[in-house]
């Protein structure tokens, strides 16, 4: 699954678009490497999430194959930091 969909699906932003465009100015990074939108999630993979005012990190849990309901959405990741 493509990075921005990811965060769109498991909730950690709210709109693709949104996800697109925060990826794309280089403040999400997976595994330690700025990533672009494109980048494919795979179970195991840590992602750092610079927000505004603070950082998430977060490590996949489980790729879903579609959209997933608001509670299975924090199913999908652990928060690390």
């Amino acid at each position: 699954m493509r990075l921005d969909k990811f965060l769109k699906v498991s909730r950690l932003i709210k709109r693709r678009t949104v996800a697109n465009e925060v990826s794309e100015t280089g403040r999400v990074y997976v595994n330690g490497n700025s990533a672009k939108p494109a980048k494919q999630i795979k179970e195991g993979d840590e992602i750092k999430i610079e927000y505004a005012n603070r950082t998430v990190v977060v490590r996949v849990l489980k790729v879903p194959s579609n959209n997933v309901s608001v509670q299975e959405a924090s199913g999908l990741y652990e928060i690390l930091s």
